[in-house]
């Protein structure tokens, strides 16, 4: 093994062997290629790119629907909620409907249901957080038998037979529980808590229905396993940290399984026990009982290299972490895992002792660009910081320098906060970091003069701007954080592997918790909040930094797509989301004002094709759908959606005709498909 590095903001090694081998440049899009789309995220590097030329610059506006499949046969969704993109192999879509996250199959030319899976009920399901966040299924053939794989909300996996939705046979074990099958399933928790001191210190048996007890913490899935060289791995997903109140909570532990068997094959411990790399980042005992630093968006790998790149998020809890002191391992980082072994081969760290709920929240992205004439394999994070991370996917060399750059401290009793943070120095930031007084709308003196009255109740400040308790002796509300997301699940990243140009979607916005002691919020019957231990400070009244007059209080624009040269790290261009929404547009205290395009208040769904870049304008943008030229970001064509886009976009080629899919959503359609093909 390669000695690590010691220092914080580089890598900490990587494994020999097979993963430092000599291999030829990973295919990244093979499947979408070839007019499949095996993986959420079109390839295992999730690139979200299709291959495909059938559509065009010339014949997009010729563009009909073809079908629609309704979510809302699935139970009741909420508006927004439900994200899944379909995966589409051997001539049929598969994807996730509703909150119990039923397993469909669908006919790809007609959206005729041919199948469907659901899971039994378990008050682990009642207590589920992120039910409808599934965002699709996992696929893998064995034995020349296709097989779909599946992590439900109560947090058992599943191995459904492709061509019928029965569970597998032989595979996994027997669930006691009435209704469940008897093989084909997994239950997961008990692999997950087996070698954890708490559970271990529990005093009572496990209850399959129940799962983890609440004391000790809770634990769901918000994205499908990926399957990786006959491995099924599996992350997770905690409650959201801004409801915690608490200080305890099971650790998001990374998992594999054989994908033939079901049989558990490890393990990786993303709060470092002792002994374990990491492990002295973590003080005051915090990681005995601290949990969470789950993987809630989505893995992606490279089976070439046999690695799985995990994006995880902060630890318990958000916007406190004055009982965890320490920069705490292995939260908010980039994870890259050997899938044979579970072992560590780097990871990097993106945010510090994480309180600003600055999780990664998108898939890493890998591809193969030209640097300074030389071939690299690299794998892009793009955070709600407004970074591109980037890195050798191999080794986890920074690609371009990052640089670790102090950053203000905290005045919140207890806090301890690193006094520095990595800032990549390539690429550009792709979105506004940090708000002054120059960065408020200006279309009127007026709006401009609330904007400033507005503005002065909070602590404005730069990226990595510390929260401030209320009650701070200086009178001020609260603080504000910018962004709040710059990058986020509801627009995941895409990129085109044939060029290297990565395409971001990216919102501005702006957040001010309001921080206060966690007993004053706490609600014992709030299936939402976990633990025994009251946190000092906790999270009340989110987001109520608001601009004048029902309008943003920053300038425009709201929401654009960035693309960005990953050969050189330069941005190429950048376009709005949609055009300026009629709420600003015909705004009353707008009117006679030119207003520049300000985009939509949403994240774009977006998705590459060899000759165009896709987008739908997101959960508040209007039911459009655009095509963009790849090298100038010009919009060339738009068409009529039945409603908004979210999150899932993919196409596929079927009988000879290639379709766009777009998962849709709106008060008559939640969590439903459109297909679109030419006429």
């Amino acid at each position: 093994m390669l000695a690590c590095n010691a220092a914080r903001f580089l890598i900490a090694c990587a494994l020999a062997g097979a993963v430092l081998a000599p291999a030829q440049a990973a295919a990244q899009a093979d499947g979408a290629a070839a007019g499949e789309w095996r993986y959420i995220g079109g390839d295992a590097g999730h690139t979200r790119y299709s291959g495909l030329d059938q559509i065009n610059a010339g014949n997009f506006e010729e563009l009909e629907v073809a079908w629609v499949w309704r979510g809302d046969n699935f139970g009741p969704g909420v508006l927004g909620v439900s994200r899944a993109t379909p995966i589409y192999v051997d001539g049929v879509l598969y994807t996730v409907a509703g909150e119990r996250r039923t397993v469909v199959a669908i006919e790809p030319a007609t959206g005729e249901t041919l199948w469907t899976y659901r899971e039994p009920h378990t008050t682990r399901f009642d207590r589920g957080m992120r039910n409808g966040y599934g965002k699709g299924v996992a696929y893998a053939e064995i034995d020349g038998r296709g097989v779909i794989y599946i992590i439900s909300p109560a947090f058992f996996l599943y191995a459904l037979d492709a061509r019928t939705g029965r569970p597998l046979e032989n595979w996994g074990e027997a669930v006691p529980l009435p209704g469940f099958p008897q093989s084909g399933v997994v239950d997961l928790v008990p692999d997950l808590i087996r070698d954890w001191g708490p559970w271990q210190s529990w005093d009572g048996p496990y209850d399959a229905d129940f799962g983890i007890p609440r004391e000790l913490g809770h634990i769901t899935s918000s994205s499908p396993p990926i399957v990786v060289n006959g491995v099924v791995v599996v992350g997770n997903s905690a409650e959201q940290g801004y409801y915690q109140t608490r200080i305890e909570n099971v650790p998001g532990d990374i998992m594999g399984y054989d994908a033939r068997t079901g049989e558990h094959l490890w393990k990786f411990h993303v709060i470092p026990r002792p002994g374990e790399f990491g492990h002295e980042t973590w003080e005051n005992d915090a990681w005995q009982w601290t949990g969470d630093i789950s993987s809630w968006a989505p893995i992606s790998a490279d089976p070439a290299r046999g690695l799985v790149y995990v994006p995880t998020n902060p630890p318990t809890i958000d916007f406190y972490g004055g009982f965890r002191p320490g920069d705490g391992l292995f939260g908010t980082s980039v994870i890259a895992l050997d899938v044979a072994t579970g072992e560590r081969a780097w990871h990097f760290q993106t945010v510090h002792h994480d309180i600003w709920n600055y999780d990664n929240p998108t898939a890493p992205v890998t591809l193969n660009v030209t640097v300074d004439g030389r071939l690299r394999e690299i794998v892009v994070q793009t955070t709600k910081q407004g970074w591109a991370f980037t890195f050798d996917r191999v080794t986890g060399e920074p690609i371009w320098p990052i640089e670790e750059r102090p950053v203000p401290q905290s005045e919140v009793p207890g806090e301890r906060l690193s006094p520095t943070q990595p800032m990549p120095t390539r690429p550009a930031a792709f979105e506004m970091q940090g708000l002054t007084e120059d960065d408020l709308i200006d279309f009127t003196p007026e709006l401009r003069a609330e904007a400033l009255e507005i503005a002065g109740n909070y602590r404005l400040g730069p990226i990595f701007n510390p929260p401030i308790q209320r009650g701070h002796p200086s009178g001020l509300r609260s603080f504000v954080s910018c962004p709040n997301g710059a990058s986020n699940i509801f627009g995941p990243t895409a990129a085109d592997p044939e060029t290297g140009i990565l395409y971001v979607s990216t919102r501005r916005g702006c957040r001010s918790e309001n921080i206060v002691p966690g007993s004053l919020i706490d609600e014992p019957n709030d299936i939402k909040t976990t633990g025994r231990t009251f946190a000092d400070f906790a999270v009340l009244n989110r987001g109520d930094f608001r601009g004048p007059r029902g309008l943003p209080i920053f300038k425009p624009p709201y929401s654009r797509i960035v693309a960005i040269d990953m050969n050189t790290g330069e941005h190429l261009w950048e376009t709005p989301n949609g055009d300026t929404p009629d709420n600003i547009r015909n705004h009353p205290a707008l009117q006679g004002v030119d207003i520049p395009n300000t985009g939509r208040l949403a994240h774009a769904v977006t998705m590459v094709t060899k000759t165009l870049v896709i987008t739908a304008e997101g959960i508040a943008g209007a039911p459009r759908l655009h095509a963009l030229d790849k090298r100038t970001g010009e919009r060339i064509g738009t068409v009529d959606l039945p409603a908004s886009g979210q999150y899932g976009m993919m196409g596929y080629l079927h009988e000879g005709r290639q379709y766009i899919v777009v998962q849709v959503a709106g008060p008559d359609l939640p969590g439903s498909l459109a297909a679109l093909r030419l006429p």
